[in-house]
């Protein structure tokens, strides 16, 4: 029964079968979704941001397997849920290389500022003076991914972490030509 809070996503197919991907050979509580219909359902989702939960209606213009019909609404949260322990997983492994390039960043700058440092014991010398500024810029550059990984690319993963969480709670509702179900 829709409420006001949730937010509808329909899709219209001929048969139940379009939803899945026909090459995909694991029992029907566990096949893959199709890609095409992976990415209208996805794609509504992003467009219907904000905390209301989601309820995916599928109109079939065939009348649907009353069995197969009752286990779509399971077939779509789990592959939903499958989706989003891979994007946390993604998520954690990314973090990881962040910590691992940011102890090698960190120890390459270190050095760099090491040497440097000792450049400037040596002589006060144009070449040598170049050669410690490149120093410098090499160690701070040698920085550059791991700030990118912990400024910039964990966003969009933890988003779409994020995005299948919700999919995979979404209620799915399968509706036939007479509009039952």
């Amino acid at each position: 029964m829709p409420t006001a809070s949730l937010a509808r996503i329909n899709l219209q197919l001929r048969e139940l079968a379009q939803l899945f991907n026909s090459m995909d050979p694991s029992p029907f509580r566990e096949r893959d979704l199709d890609a095409d219909a992976e990415e209208f359902i996805v794609s509504w989702a992003r467009e219907l941001h904000g905390g209301r939960e989601l309820e995916l209606v599928i109109t079939l213009a065939t009348e649907p397997d009353p069995a197969r019909a009752d286990d779509t609404g399971e077939a779509v949260r789990h592959y939903f849920l499958t989706r989003a322990e891979m994007k946390h997983h993604e998520f954690r492994r990314l973090m990881r290389l962040g910590r691992r390039s940011s102890l090698i960043g960190f120890a390459f700058l270190a050095l760099c500022l090491l040497l440097s440092r000792i450049m400037s014991r040596l002589d006060d010398g144009t070449i040598i003076r170049v050669l410690q500024e490149s120093l410098i810029i090499v160690g701070w550059v040698a920085m550059w991914r791991p700030l990118e990984i912990y400024l910039y690319d964990w966003w969009p993963v933890r988003e779409e972490w994020r995005d299948y969480q919700r999919l995979a709670r979404m209620s799915v509702r399968v509706v036939g030509p007479s509009g039952a179900r």
